[in-house]
C-alpha cells in the first residue's frame, strides 16, 4: 500500500486587498483622517464651492494612502449623500495617467457600497469623485 505524504494542491491566486472609504459631502472620510467635516450638499456645486474655500488647507493635512503594488479592492461607501457618487484612481500627473492602471466608476446612490478592483503598479496615483467633488487625496504605491 502507497500512502501519500503530500498532497498537491492547485496554485491558488492571491485574495486582492480591500481598501474600504466612505463619502459624506463633498470628502472621503478616512482621507481626511475620519474627520467629517459636516458640509452638507444637495449637488456637486455645492463641493465646487466647498472645496474652493476649503480644498487646499484640507489637502495639506489629508491622509498620503501607501500601498505595495499588487491587486486591490477600492470598497467606497456612499453615507448621506443624496445624489449619485462614483469613484476615479488614476495617475497623479497627464504622463502617469497614460502610464499607470486606472479604475472609475459611477452608480453609487444613497447608502449602498460598491467595489472597484484594480492591480496597483508602482508609483504616484490620485483619487477623487468628480460626482461629489472632493479634493484629489494622494495615494503613493511602492
Amino acid at each position: 500500500m502507497l500512502g501519500l505524504t503530500g498532497a498537491l494542491l492547485p496554485a491558488q491566486a492571491a485574495q486582492p486587498e480591500v481598501i474600504e472609504l466612505t463619502q459624506t459631502g463633498c470628502q472621503f472620510l478616512e482621507s481626511e483622517n475620519g474627520h467629517d467635516q459636516g458640509f452638507r450638499s444637495t449637488k456637486a456645486d455645492d463641493c465646487d464651492a466647498i472645496n474652493a474655500r476649503t480644498g487646499k488647507e484640507r489637502l495639506a493635512n489629508a491622509k498620503v494612502l501607501t500601498l505595495k503594488p499588487g491587486s486591490y479592492v477600492f470598497r467606497v461607501a456612499n453615507k448621506n449623500v443624496p445624489y449619485e457618487l462614483g469613484f476615479w484612481l488614476r495617475g497623479a500627473s497627464l504622463l502617469k495617467r497614460a502610464t499607470l492602471p486606472s479604475v472609475s466608476g459611477g452608480g453609487l446612490t444613497q447608502g449602498k457600497v460598491q467595489d472597484y478592483a484594480i492591480e496597483l503598479k508602482a508609483g504616484d496615483y490620485v483619487y477623487s469623485c468628480p460626482l461629489n467633488p472632493t479634493p484629489d487625496y494622494k495615494l503613493v504605491v511602492r
